[in-house]
């Protein structure tokens, strides 16, 4: 298989699945089933879903703040909009080609302030290791308090937690050999990974050279704050889950970001997800569903606004300030 083949696939094998969740979905379930979930959609209060895209609004705001604080340390200051529109249009990226977003980010901070495309990819990759570090946190922390749950859940989907970790543990394992031959090679192409990826180690060191820790570390838990927010408050636009209870919400929250990186971004699969969770809190099918596709289709919907305006406005923003 060649490349340009494969690249196809990886886009259009994970939308195919999410297309297939959603036809099963809607098969599945009786002709009054699906008008229960349209109407719960269709009468959902804008309201909550406004509140919910502010929220939205303010975690990317504070994603591109925290960002500011990582590339200083390495005496690079860019402008606060290329950063925020760097973001967004990475983003917007993901539901094109999953992970490609944070390659273009990059890319995008490299042309537009001439940073070193490698420095600030390793930036992004130490972000996204706060990111994990919360995010396991809060699965931690769930799996706490809903047990009983999610394991029902992990088992009626077949997933096998102790499975998923010994892969983890494999692919670093791969990943601490890859970078013992990469660093002893004399071949060229090696040399070549080699000078990135002390690029990246040095962006990646850049947290740990900060002189604003506790600034950074209060815009990754004010992120992870929004995004629980975010989702929180478009339950309140269904009937059926009011008042929501803060442990069946983390539930489905841990669920739905499990799930959002299934497909491009979680098309298809977040809404039967979470709809799937919350059968077991004793919210309906259609119920859960509906607040799967409300939560999905607000944010998918910010992302796709600002990523586009953000597309247009990079070359507008900067050809003004050159």
């Amino acid at each position: 298989m060649n490349r340009k083949t494969a690249k196809i696939l990886k886009i259009i094998l994970p939308l195919l699945l999410g297309f297939i969740f959603i036809w099963y979905s809607l098969q599945t379930a009786t002709p009054e089933e699906r008008r229960e979930l349209l109407d719960n959609i269709v009468n959902a209060n804008p309201l909550w879903l406004i509140l919910s895209l502010f929220f939205g609004v303010l975690s990317h705001l504070s994603r591109a703040y925290r960002w500011q604080y990582m590339l200083e340390p390495m005496g690079y200051k860019p402008r606060f909009a290329n950063s925020f529109m760097a973001v967004m249009a990475g983003y917007l990226a993901n539901f094109g080609i999953p992970r490609s977003g944070e390659v273009l980010r990059a890319a995008t901070l490299s042309s537009y302030e001439k940073i070193p495309f490698e420095k600030a990819f390793g930036t992004i990759i130490s972000e996204r290791i706060a990111d994990v570090v919360v995010m396991l946190a809060i699965m931690g922390f769930t799996l706490l308090l809903q047990t009983e749950h999610l394991l029902t859940y992990f088992k009626n989907h077949q997933i096998n937690p102790l499975t998923t970790a010994l892969i983890l543990i494999l692919f670093i394992l791969a990943a601490i050999a890859g970078l013992w031959l990469i660093k002893r090679s004399n071949l060229p192409f090696l040399k070549k990974i080699r000078k990135m990826a002390q690029g990246l180690v040095e962006g990646m060191r850049s947290i740990l050279r900060m002189k604003q820790k506790w600034a950074f570390l209060f815009h990754t838990l004010f992120i992870w704050l929004m995004y629980i927010l975010m989702f929180y408050v478009i339950s309140f636009s269904i009937p059926e889950m009011v008042p929501p209870g803060a442990g069946m919400m983390l539930a489905a929250f841990v669920v739905g970001s499990l799930a959002i990186s299934a497909t491009n971004g979680g098309i298809g699969v977040y809404p039967v997800a979470i709809g799937a969770i919350l059968v077991l809190f004793g919210i309906s099918k259609q119920s859960g569903e509906a607040f799967g596709w409300l939560t999905w289709g607000t944010q998918t919907l910010l992302v796709l606004v600002l990523g586009a305006l953000s597309f247009i406005l990079l070359p507008v923003f900067n050809r003004k300030n050159n």
